[in-house]
């Protein structure tokens, strides 16, 4: 089975997903995947892999490569003489925010029965959507901070009032359109920097200089959790910040934390990843409050796939367990009933 990155798509992300994916080249150089990049026009290109440079897609020449067409168990090129087929695929879905995280993806490979490492249409909604994220969080017993849900058109009555807060857009990610608000006179200015990137927002607790630690996994199997990051951060960790982050392709050093706290970061992801999660590798990013861990977010598509967190990188990719979707089998024997009672 040939590995397949497939990236791009229509986000506020989508510069990310493409640092994601020529980060992945370098740390998949011996797996030599394809690369599958779909454009704001929802086309998709086949990526040499000389060509998996930044500015071959900043200034358009990824146009002059290889088009491909969906078809049934993998992608297909139309030449002069008929078609060149790519099939027995393992995508890897490395599209970051909206159509990657929110089903879209997931939804349409598995309707042309294309293998993919990605949440499948359920956890890629439970995630995506942050305060069903923490529905879900709450319904597998990972603790969560207080929230309020906002919409555009609703009245802006804040139930938290106690300040600091921090506003995020509900469903973005790489910390787009968020604010930490210190008091009542910036909060509409907050409010509507969110609402600049969609109609709902989500508001809760700022607990400065709180302690955050990621940790990502997978199934093969059985559940391969990674090492435990602390990541480095001013107020918060900002987009430019993440941005560059995502180009990490070096193997993360061991954090010194304690048996007892690697314990509970470890069996809260359990809890969140099992068995929601599997066919996926994502990421959570825990926060540490007065000795107890809270779940934060769940990153569905880590940037580089949090490549940098696992010691044998592509050993896991490779060896990531993708179940199959049941599909209901198809007959008219009722329709022939109902013909035959007519006549």
């Amino acid at each position: 089975m040939n590995l397949a990155i497939l990236f791009g798509g229509i986000s506020y992300e989508h510069e990310i997903s493409i640092v994601s994916a020529i980060t992945l080249k370098k740390s998949l150089s011996k797996e030599n995947p394809l690369f599958i990049f779909l454009d704001s026009k929802n086309n998709f290109y086949l990526i040499s892999p000389e060509n998996m440079v930044a500015v071959n897609f900043s200034n358009g020449d990824y146009k002059k490569e290889k088009k491909l067409e969906l078809t049934n168990s993998g992608f297909q090129h139309k030449t002069f003489f008929g078609k060149e087929m790519f099939n027995n695929l393992k995508v890897v879905n490395l599209i970051h925010g909206g159509q990657g995280e929110d089903g879209t993806i997931i939804s349409l490979l598995e309707f042309y029965k294309i293998k993919a490492i990605s949440p499948n249409r359920e956890a890629s909604v439970l995630s995506f959507n942050k305060g069903l994220t923490k529905i879900f969080a709450e319904s597998v017993g990972v603790k969560t901070l207080s929230y309020q849900i906002f919409n555009i058109n609703g009245k802006r009555k804040l139930n938290i009032i106690e300040f600091p807060i921090i506003v995020k857009p509900l469903s973005l990610g790489s910390s787009i359109g968020v604010s930490v608000v210190t008091k009542l006179s910036d909060l509409d200015y907050a409010f509507d920097t969110a609402f600049e990137f969609e109609d709902n927002l989500i508001v809760e607790p700022f607990i400065k200089d709180v302690k955050e630690f990621n940790v990502a996994g997978a199934f093969t199997d059985k559940l391969v959790i990674s090492n435990i990051e602390e990541p480095q951060k001013g107020e918060i960790l900002d987009f430019d910040t993440k941005y560059m982050d995502f180009s990490r392709g070096q193997t993360l050093e061991t954090i010194d934390i304690s048996k007892d706290l690697e314990k509970q970061l470890f069996e809260n992801f359990e809890k969140i990843y099992m068995p929601k999660f599997i066919g996926s590798l994502i990421r959570c990013d825990f926060f540490l409050i007065n000795d107890e861990v809270y779940l934060n977010e769940i990153n569905s598509i880590p940037g580089s796939l949090a490549n940098y967190l696992f010691t044998d990188f592509p050993n896991l990719l490779n060896s990531i367990e993708i179940p199959q979707p049941k599909t209901a089998s198809v007959s008219y024997k009722y329709i022939d009933k109902i013909q035959r009672a007519k006549g």
